[in-house]
């Protein structure tokens, strides 16, 4: 196939999604197609994030500048991206686009009300950080339970603290402690799975989702969450953000939940209202918890959390893994395949 045949592909990647590594996908998979790349700057520079408040209305988590970007898109047909933001004034600039393939597990960079008026069809790729993000809550579970986060920062600050062998300050085991998961999707079911051999009671919840037979019979428990919040030792969310869970771990739910509890968001920050948390780890309601996503980030660096000794924070770095940047890659260019040869596509929003 020549070029001037070709079908036109643009790229918009960034130093975590490699242009360069879909680009090699799609080759592989759909031979000669002309594609020009572009490579934003995340995560060296920050995205906009729409939860607090957004300049493009309705999109959430995008970098760049909208109308540099429908420049660069120009008369493409096919557009594949992790961060760009598809609005509906770009949309209307792009009458060629018909098809865009977001290599995240939700399109919140498009406005999937403009893309079905102008007839184009958006594709995610559902589950590319699932087993990294699995995987990042589980370690995280075991910083806070054995205390490996207190004792590296005592160590790095000139202090043995040997105290923490005693019996009233030592770690607990996750085998003996009841773990509630809040969410039952790709991510939340990946980590029953994975804590499974530690021994420990799983309870669930989730009101959409019923738990898998295997499950089941495992003995994993599916409750309310009123319930998951007073027995579990150990709390970790997996819930998308709408209008129900937007901040629904507020006082009223730290009010509820067991006394010395560990709380882990690996999820989205907007679940989590943050003054409450203060609260409830500063009261030692909460034993102590670990974030790694933030209704704002990057955080300001006065941040109230950031001088508390019982919380641990990374920069939203859980779903962050290069198995996530070829898995995502492998399903977006599978999609561009179909959508070339007319067939429906795997994973439509």
């Amino acid at each position: 196939m020549s070029s001037a045949a070709s079908p036109s592909i643009a790229i918009i990647g960034d130093r975590f999604m490699l242009p360069s590594v879909f680009a090699e996908r799609i080759t592989a998979l759909c031979g000669g197609v002309d594609i020009r790349m572009l490579e934003q700057p995340w995560p060296d520079e920050p995205m906009e994030h729409g939860y607090a408040g957004s300049k493009l209305d309705g999109l959430k988590e995008f970098m760049g500048d909208p109308d540099e970007l429908a420049d660069f898109i120009g008369t493409a047909p096919l557009l594949v991206t992790h961060l760009a933001p598809i609005s509906r004034a770009m949309l209307q600039r792009l009458p060629s686009l018909k098809f865009v393939a977001v290599s995240r597990g939700g399109p919140v960079n498009v406005d999937m009300q403009a893309a079905r008026d102008h007839g184009v069809l958006v594709v995610n790729t559902p589950g590319r950080n699932a087993s990294a993000v699995a995987e990042f809550t589980i370690g995280a579970m075991l910083a806070e339970t054995r205390l490996i986060r207190s004792g590296h920062e005592s160590l790095r600050g000139g202090e043995w603290r040997g105290d923490l062998y005693r019996a009233d300050r030592t770690g607990r085991e996750l085998g003996e402690m009841t773990v509630g998961i809040v969410g039952y999707g790709a991510i939340g079911t990946r980590v029953v799975k994975l804590l499974k051999p530690f021994g420990c009671k799983i309870l669930v919840t989730d009101p959409y989702v019923q738990l898998s037979a295997q499950d089941r019979n495992d003995g994993v428990e599916h409750v309310a969450l009123a319930d998951l919040l007073a027995r579990a030792d150990v709390i970790s969310l997996h819930a998308r953000v709408t209008a129900e869970t937007a901040g629904f771990i507020d006082r009223e739910a730290m009010a509820r939940i067991k006394q010395g509890a560990i709380l882990i968001n690996t999820a989205r920050g907007p679940l989590v209202d943050y003054q409450a948390l203060y609260e409830a780890l500063s009261s030692q309601r909460l034993a102590g918890a670990m974030l790694d996503t933030f209704a704002v980030e990057p955080v300001p660096p006065d941040w109230p959390l950031l001088q508390l000794p019982n919380v641990t924070l990374t920069p939203h770095i859980a779903g962050a893994s290069v198995r996530t940047v070829t898995f995502a890659a492998d399903q977006a260019a599978e999609e561009v395949r179909r959508y070339l040869a007319g067939e429906p596509p795997l994973n439509p929003c």
